[in-house]
């Protein structure tokens, strides 16, 4: 599919607000998602807050479960995340936490990942990582591998080194938004160059561009509210450019900003927690904005003082 689903808020308390009465109309969100064509759901060994450590994969489980109970065994694929923890120091670590998340998920793994480069803090530690990788696909425990996270210079060098091993390195996850282009543009480039799809996560800038919150409103619970504070006045002239094409096209703000993202050549993975986000979600796959469009958020985009701040395990 054009778009695919994250789950990085099923189970994290702490930036997202979970609570385990979600779990119901989460249900909900993943039928409706797999009904309306998404095959491919993001998540990762990590996602899931202090004693819901693997929560997300664990509701994927699941819900996939009993989707396929009542769907004559329709099942989406999933990519999950191998969190890069300094004790996973090994390629059999990599085996180890892949099997896990197997369990978890209630069946393999399709696309297993290296959640982040360690080259920034542990570099020796960083070999035994790409060698899992090439461990569990050549064994056949995934179908593909990709990493996340990683810049330019990184991504030529696993990629050199799976390919050594025989191994194709199929995609790479960045976070990549009309407020997150710099390193985006350059990684792009790079992953064009190499055949690796380029994957972009937090296409909204965390909610930043959903059109939901204005200056001087209410901001939502928790850390990203302290970050909202700060930069809705910044991002307001951007947001008043996507409600004009929105508008236009007769679409919403956060279709505009995932539509954004596939005209750049890239797979979107929106996060859903309700119905209203994933059926408004959905709206943005099927159709493209014009190139002039294009241009009009873009110039708009250079405008805003500051990009949102990459991820700190991003590598360069």
């Amino acid at each position: 599919s054009e778009m695919r689903l994250g789950t990085w808020s099923w189970g994290n308390k702490l930036l997202w607000g979970y609570d385990e009465e979600q779990d119901a109309e989460l249900q909900a969100v993943f039928n409706l998602a797999v009904d309306r064509g998404i095959n491919l759901f993001d998540t990762g060994d990590s996602y899931g807050t202090g004693k819901l450590n693997g929560q997300s994969e664990k509701l994927l489980g699941k819900f996939m479960k009993e989707y396929a109970g009542s769907n004559k065994g329709v099942y989406p694929n999933i990519g999950t995340k191998f969190a890069s923890y300094p004790w996973r120091l090994s390629a059999s670590s990599i085996e180890k936490a892949c099997d896990e998340s197997a369990a978890r998920l209630q069946r393999p793994v399709d696309i297993g990942q290296m959640h982040w480069s360690v080259s920034n803090y542990a570099p020796w530690q960083e070999k035994a990582l790409w060698e899992g990788l090439a461990t569990i696909y050549n064994k056949g425990m995934v179908k593909a591998v990709g990493v996340s996270n990683f810049g330019p210079k990184q991504l030529r060098k696993v990629h050199a080194y799976l390919a050594d091993q025989g191994v194709p390195l199929a995609v790479n996850q960045v976070q990549y938004s009309l407020l997150s282009r710099s390193v985006g543009d350059e990684v792009k480039e790079v992953c064009d160059e190499l055949g690796v799809a380029m994957i972009a996560y937090s296409p909204m800038g965390l909610g930043l561009l959903s059109g939901r919150y204005q200056p001087g409103g209410a901001a939502p619970p928790g850390l990203r509210g302290v970050l909202f504070k700060e930069r809705l006045e910044e991002v307001a002239p951007l947001l008043a450019v996507m409600e004009e094409v929105a508008r236009a096209r007769g679409k919403s703000v956060p279709q505009v900003a995932i539509n954004w993202c596939m005209c750049k050549g890239t797979v979107p993975i929106p996060g859903a927690r309700s119905l209203t986000q994933v059926k408004d979600s959905l709206g943005a796959m099927g159709w493209r904005l014009s190139i002039g469009e294009v241009e009009a958020l873009e110039q708009a985009a250079r405008k805003v003082p500051r990009e949102l701040v990459q991820n700190i395990f991003q590598t360069k």
